[in-house]
């Protein structure tokens, strides 16, 4: 955690995904579609220097967005990142499902093979997915003990295990109290604005914000593509009462093609954001 006072700007590849070319996106007993590499305007050996010219200095990597896990990739990706002075806050594991009951087994090792390309690729933490079922007590128990064994194997490497608010395993308040209260402190929480809404999303998000390690600031847009403003100054006030400390990570999929643009316009409305929520407190 840094000082509270601090800001910390972070972006994920998501933010750069058609930039990339729109690499194709696949989950267990599949390969990397290598024929959807290679078509962007730019690689993710390129995306540290881009983030570092906007100022951020923080990344998260989608798993999809690498075109290769050899090893030798993977360090010409670290040394990207180290040249650039561009911190890998995580690798977003964004596929598999911990509570399926034929495959879940399946999906916990192709999960649990991602963990050596993070600590290969200087990564704090990895992201996964607790669970695509219902929140049951059969599921959330499921979930439970494979986060638990998802989390020794990254202990090992140095790396911290993280989760998030999304899918249908956790997508109320009550059912990620009753998985993160129960996982001992090893697993972190990443609190997605932008995976709940509703009527009672903010109450919602202020019920879990206390968990949170990791925040992926992903605004809403209106029907004129701008970013709804109130509702993301909402959502940053929320974390600052919360005492949230840590990266604020831009999630831009909006309907500007020019994604070096939206993140500038993003990273400007958070910073106003974060500011005026400070003055709040």
């Amino acid at each position: 955690m840094t000082d509270s006072h601090t800001l910390r700007l972070s972006a994920s590849s998501w933010s750069l995904h058609r930039s990339l070319g729109a690499p194709g996106i696949y989950g267990p007993g599949t390969n990397i579609p290598h024929e959807s590499h290679g078509r962007g305007s730019i690689s993710l050996l390129e995306a540290p220097a881009l983030l570092a010219e906007l100022g951020i200095r923080t990344m998260e990597i989608c798993h999809f967005h690498l075109p290769s896990r050899v090893p030798a990739y993977l360090e010409r990706l670290r040394d990207a990142l180290e040249k650039n002075g561009v911190e890998l806050w995580s690798l977003l594991v964004d596929a598999g499902d911990l509570t399926h009951e034929v495959h879940g087994q399946r999906d916990e090792a192709w999960i649990a093979g991602w963990l050596d390309d993070a600590q290969r690729l200087g990564a704090k933490r990895v992201r996964v997915i607790a669970g695509k079922g219902a929140p049951t007590a059969a599921n959330l128990a499921r979930s439970r003990a494979a986060l638990l064994r998802l989390a020794g194997a990254a202990e090992a490497r140095g790396l911290r295990l993280m989760t998030e608010n999304w899918f249908d395993l956790l997508s109320t308040p009550a059912a990620v109290h009753a998985l993160m209260d129960d996982l001992e402190g090893r697993i972190g929480l990443c609190l997605d604005f932008g995976n709940w809404r509703g009527a009672t999303k903010y109450v919602d998000l202020r019920a879990i914000a206390g968990y949170t390690e990791s925040c992926h600031a992903k605004p809403q847009f209106d029907a004129r593509g701008m970013i709804e403003r109130e509702d993301f100054a909402r959502c940053i006030q929320i974390t600052r009462e919360a005492g949230f400390s840590g990266p604020y990570t831009l999630i831009f999929d909006g309907p500007n093609p020019d994604e070096r643009a939206g993140l500038t316009a993003l990273g400007a409305v958070l910073v106003e954001a974060w500011a005026m929520a400070g003055h709040v407190q």
